[in-house]
């Protein structure tokens, strides 16, 4: 956090030149970013989180729109993927309808998002994070948690200077930039590498954690969305401090096995590993579209495309899954989940469809929507998944007829052959 005169000596960012404390500037090429704690070489865990990432690589590759207020998302009618600094300026925010961004920055420059580039990107950047230590635990597709302990050795410098080395280096190969948050528990980390962006790197060490920590809001603690951040203010509780004041036993009677996160996590206290091999959750694909949709019959070919393609990933990854959530979003915004569990896990997309199809029934008639996913839970081995139906002999059928369609999508391309549900249809917007 904020440098003081105990601080041991620091380094710059930019040339990495070692720096007595107290410096604002650095003594070799001038550069203010200088970076002093007093636990700066001591500490390991380390959030690191791309700036901005579509929006970052757009510019990259568009120089035209430098200095251009630019939203990444899917139409007037979808969201906000993500948006780059000088759009957050003008009130911009990521999962923003679209209507309501372009209201709040008109001039903005609006990109479809493409996920296959901005994929190959963050390959890239995982690369290089596997580069300095095996323990990189993804969070997403621009986001990580490493664990450097053991590697000064490796790399004859301490975690704190190694990642800024990282920085550096994704800044000069790849051409954006990312955030480093340096703690002792991946909670910390996280918070820490969201406090100084763009091209950030704070630390918060143990001794800070407390005081540090008191006055944030309940939100920052992981896990307490609106709903329940609305439960705790109705209870009085409206920072970590007032938390930090409680006992464990009389958060756990008010709030259950999650009191005893909000007991530990408001005094710094995560002993969560950084996991490098942590297993996907759940499978799934959404799309918004343009317009709200009520029509049952236009729904179903859309259904059917988004469950081709949670099948595919999961075969791809070598994984089945037990439970078929539908999730839908209506004209105005209400979001509604409904699943089913089955009987044997799957990796068909003619299952995972008939299951979301049994539940979609369920829900059109009367509302309009903007947005229909399905995925599948409860993630297993795929020797179980899909056993000979027995009783329905079609559906064995239609399991071979799947396989056959895997096989030219494979030789041919994944638009090579359709089904009746989707041939002809309108595709989704994004």
């Amino acid at each position: 956090m904020s440098n003081t005169a105990s601080s041991p000596p620091g380094f710059c960012r930019d040339c990495l030149t070692q720096q007595a404390p107290e410096r604002r500037r650095c003594i070799r090429c001038g550069s203010p970013r200088l970076i002093y704690h007093r636990e700066l070489y001591s500490l390991s865990i380390a959030h690191i989180d791309c700036d901005a990432f579509y929006a970052s690589v757009e510019k990259r590759d568009d120089p035209s729109l430098a200095d251009k207020p630019l939203i990444v998302g899917g139409g007037r009618r979808g969201v906000v993927s993500t948006c780059c600094y000088i759009a957050r300026i003008h009130g911009v925010r990521s999962a923003m309808p679209m209507f309501k961004a372009l209201e709040a920055c008109p001039q903005a420059v609006v990109i479809r998002p493409n996920m296959e580039k901005y994929a190959q990107v963050g390959r890239q950047v995982r690369a290089m994070m596997q580069d300095l230590t095996p323990l990189v635990q993804p969070l997403s597709i621009d986001e990580a948690f490493l664990d450097l302990t053991g590697t000064q050795l490796l790399h004859h410098d301490p975690p704190a200077r190694v990642l800024a080395r990282f920085a550096r280096r994704v800044e000069e190969e790849i051409g954006i930039t990312v955030s480093v948050g340096l703690s002792y528990c991946k909670f910390l980390a996280k918070i820490a590498s969201d406090l100084n962006k763009p091209r950030g790197f704070a630390v918060i060490g143990e001794a800070e954690a407390l005081s540090f920590l008191a006055p944030r809001p309940v939100t920052s603690i992981w896990g307490v969305g609106k709903a329940f951040a609305a439960q705790l203010e109705a209870d009085g509780i409206r920072t970590i401090g007032q938390l930090q004041t409680m006992e464990e036993s009389d958060l756990m009677r008010r709030y259950g096995t999650i009191g005893q996160r909000l007991f530990r996590l408001s005094r710094g206290q995560d002993e969560r590993r950084v996991e490098p091999d942590e297993e996907a959750r759940s499978i799934s694909a959404e799309t918004t579209f343009d317009d709200d949709i009520a029509s049952h019959d236009e729904l179903v070919p859309v259904l059917r495309r988004l469950s081709e393609k949670v099948a595919a990933r999961l075969k791809a990854k070598g994984i089945a899954g037990r439970t078929v959530v539908l999730k839908l979003k209506t004209g105005d915004f209400r979001l509604r989940t409904r699943n089913r569990r089955l009987e044997d896990p799957t990796q068909l997309a003619d299952r995972i469809f008939r299951t979301g199809l049994a539940l979609l029934e369920k829900e059109t008639g009367q509302d309009t929507f903007r947005l229909i996913g399905i995925g599948v839970a409860d993630l297993t081995d795929p020797v179980l998944a899909d056993p000979p139906d027995l009783v329905d002999e079609q559906a064995t059928r239609r399991a071979a007829a799947e396989g056959a369609m895997d096989k030219l999508r494979l030789k041919f391309g994944s638009k090579a052959i359709e089904t009746g549900y989707t041939f002809g249809s309108v595709k989704p917007k994004r």
